[in-house]
């Protein structure tokens, strides 16, 4: 009984076929009528599942590992030298602000160039609003011809 197929007639009404005896049979009872669409629902279950499993293995893969991957996992290329470098402590493209400093001579402002000399500009008090302009050479700290503050030039790499 397991094999009978449903088809319908040119009346609406529904009929038997029995595919090994190509016999068909009007009377149905309605426990095989149950049979019938419980069989064809576990059929189509195992198929939509079965196709699942197939479309989407990475997604499972990544769930079974415990969840959705961290930045550091995922980050490739310029983003993954950026995120290794901060970790490293280094800046590579300064794009955290500068740390502060005191300006006195033990503690003079730290000033990043590729060249051996650099223009510098200090504002000397925080209301001014001139610029005191100097050029600032590497060796020793050298201080501002206004305020008295020291800088001290810094060679710096460029990162690529």
């Amino acid at each position: 009984n397991l094999h009978r197929i449903r088809t319908l007639q040119s009346q609406s009404k529904y009929v038997w076929k029995n595919p090994a005896t190509n016999k068909t049979s009007k009377n149905t009872s309605p426990q095989q009528e149950n049979m019938a669409s419980r069989l064809l629902l576990r059929t189509a279950f195992r198929a939509t599942t079965s196709c699942r499993a197939a479309r989407c293995p990475a997604l499972r893969r990544c769930m079974s590992a415990g969840g959705i991957p961290t930045d550091e996992e995922q980050a490739t290329g310029l983003e993954k030298a950026i995120m290794k470098a901060m970790k490293e402590g280094t800046d590579p493209y300064n794009m955290m602000k500068p740390k502060s400093y005191a300006g006195s001579k033990s503690d003079p402002h730290l000033v990043p160039s590729i060249t051996n000399k650099r223009v510098v500009g200090c504002i000397c008090e925080e209301d001014n609003t001139a610029i005191i302009w100097f050029w600032l050479h590497e060796g020793e700290p050298q201080r501002c011809p206004s305020c008295g503050a020291h800088y001290k030039l810094v060679p710096h790499e460029l990162p690529h």
